[in-house]
């Protein structure tokens, strides 16, 4: 008997053996099922190795909910000349990816490059935005990128959902924007009715729109590939997930802004050109930093939908982020919870908020060090028109937690 299971083949062998072949990945896994001799052994072998491949599929689940799309941040492989037509096998290759972002990938493989290059931008404003916090938005691995702490429905995974999704409505607008892309072009995005009637609305804006829904398409799939049973924990972190996805797709919708180019003789702006401009995303990171700081604590009703925790408080609305479980205190390594501890971590001894040594330490102290760095110094402009520094070295005092 051969079973298929997602591209792995579970035979029962004459002998009774139950193994398992994934390609050229040998999982040491088996089933053996002894003869009884009596009429129903047969059914026995089968039940058996039934069995055996139920616990499997949980522990292959498992597996592969450690992976994430944020690996095409780190993946070597996403460079244009990689997708070409047909390039199928490189998509089924990917690690990280869902099947329907697979599928998504054979469609729009010319896509993948700036779904990475989004994943990569969301990253680096996390780590930016938690630089003086116990967690830092370290990467672990290029699978999991963030390792097991994103399995805790925390603060800080609602915030990693949301500035990643957000990163890909940037760089796929922008893509659009720049003609990178064959399945769009400039924003189509309708004038604005408080714009002045006699400037004029064209250019060629961020392709906001398409960025909003392709990111919403790709990003969401995974979840939306899932089911649970209702009122389950798996149930409660999928809901959490999908909201956390819109908070982040939301906030680069409420940043873009109309930007506008004078033209006219020797500057005079007679005439003005507006389009819709992207914000930094600067400002997306620290919007959704203040949203962090605000995150609501949600908790399931009987009907399996998520509600505030503290009724006293105003609901959450879609632009706002949720959390389902409190956050470890990251002072410690902790293999179960993934969190990297602070032991090593600089700290700033005059400091009283989060980056101070106190806090940073969590009370076991701190080493003092000197370090000499090298910074520019001296600087003069020269005429015209570029400024020129000299490099300078200094000791200066540096603070480790224990």
């Amino acid at each position: 008997m051969t079973v298929m299971l997602t591209g792995l083949q579970w035979i029962t062998t004459s002998n009774g053996l139950c193994s398992l072949i994934s390609g050229s990945m040998n999982l040491g896994l088996g089933c053996v099922s002894r003869p009884v001799f009596w009429p129903f052994g047969s059914v026995l072998d089968s039940r058996h190795c039934v069995f055996a491949l139920t616990l499997l599929t949980l522990l292959m689940q498992v597996v592969v909910e450690a992976n994430s799309w944020w690996s095409l941040a780190m993946n070597p492989l996403l460079i244009p000349e990689a997708y070409i037509i047909g390039a199928q096998p490189l998509c089924s290759q990917l690690v990280g990816l869902s099947q329907g972002q697979k599928k998504l990938c054979q469609l729009y493989q010319d896509h993948m490059q700036y779904i990475g290059e989004g994943a990569k931008t969301g990253i680096r404003e996390c780590q930016y935005q938690f630089r003086h916090r116990r967690w830092n938005c370290s990467t672990v691995d290029n699978s999991s990128v963030f390792g097991r702490v994103m399995q805790i429905g925390s603060r800080e995974t609602a915030f990693t959902y949301a500035i990643s999704a957000a990163g890909v409505v940037n760089a796929v607008s922008r893509a659009c924007r720049e003609g990178e892309l064959s399945s769009c072009g400039c924003s189509r995005a309708a004038r604005p009715k408080d714009l002045p009637r006699d400037w004029l609305w064209g250019g060629c804006g961020d392709n906001l729109n398409y960025g909003y829904r392709f990111s919403k398409e790709f990003v969401d799939a995974r979840e939306r590939e899932k089911s649970y049973p209702k009122g389950s924990y798996e149930s409660a972190r999928l809901m959490m997930n999908i909201h956390n996805n819109e908070a982040g797709r939301r906030t680069v919708s409420d940043l873009a802004n109309v930007s506008c180019k004078c033209h006219g003789v020797s500057g005079s702006c007679s005439l003005k050109t507006c389009w819709l401009q992207l914000a930094d995303f600067r400002k997306v990171g620290d919007a959704l930093k203040e949203k962090y700081d605000s995150a609501a604590s949600m908790k399931l009703n009987t009907r399996g939908k998520l509600v505030q925790m503290h009724s006293k408080f105003n609901a959450p609305t879609s632009h706002d982020l949720v959390y389902i479980e409190s956050s470890p205190d990251y002072c410690l390594k902790n293999q179960s919870t993934g969190s990297l501890g602070t032991v090593g971590r600089l700290c700033n001894k005059t400091s009283e908020g989060m980056d101070g040594c106190e806090l940073m330490c969590c009370g076991r102290g701190y080493d003092q060090y000197k370090a000499q760095i090298v910074e520019r110094c001296h600087c003069k402009f020269h005429w015209c028109c570029y400024v020129k520094c000299k490099r300078c070295t200094k000791i200066v005092d540096q603070f480790v937690c224990k």
